[in-house]
């Protein structure tokens, strides 16, 4: 299974992004350094992004090598909750009293990797969108990004949430 052993050649990357992540975790709409990692990394796999979506989201667009006009997205959520972490992790918090005890750090750098990987092979049809949104924790989830008409912007069939 060649998608397989692709993804798992870049896991040590991917939990390099993880752990950078973990390491400096950012409250709602304050992603600012998450975003821009973020952004970063999908222009590296030479996808273009937008920045500054619902304060601090960045959306990526990337079409398959196949031809359609179907679209959907991913999602991830880049947020960390106002809790004190409390272990001698190397990647544990750097900014006291926040931390990622949701699993934000994972599910974005899940999302990152799929950015990476579809983006290396663009064996699909139509459009994918990457969606890292900003909030999720108590200060409005995707509600921000649907008023500022991401859906009407970046129109899909469905959009399917990264979890851990």
């Amino acid at each position: 299974m060649p998608a397989i052993n692709r993804i798992a050649d870049f896991h040590a990357e991917m939990m390099g992004w993880r752990h950078r992540l973990h390491a400096h975790p950012e409250t709602a709409f304050e992603e600012y350094k998450t975003a821009e990692l973020v952004a970063e990394l999908l222009q590296s796999f030479g996808i273009p992004v937008e920045r500054g979506v619902a304060s601090t989201g960045v959306i990526g667009a990337l079409k398959g090598s196949v031809p359609g006009r179907r679209a959907i997205a991913l999602r991830a959520d880049m947020d960390a909750l106002y809790i004190e972490e409390q272990n001698d992790l190397p990647h544990a918090s750097q900014h006291r009293g926040r931390m990622h005890a949701c699993g934000h750090d994972g599910h974005t750098a899940m999302l990152l990797g799929a950015a990476k990987h579809l983006a290396e092979t663009r064996n699909f049809a139509g459009t994918i969108y990457f969606i890292f949104q900003p909030a999720e924790e108590n200060e409005g989830g995707a509600r921000p990004m649907i008023e500022e008409g991401v859906l009407d912007r970046y129109p899909v069939e469905a959009v399917y949430g990264m979890h851990n």
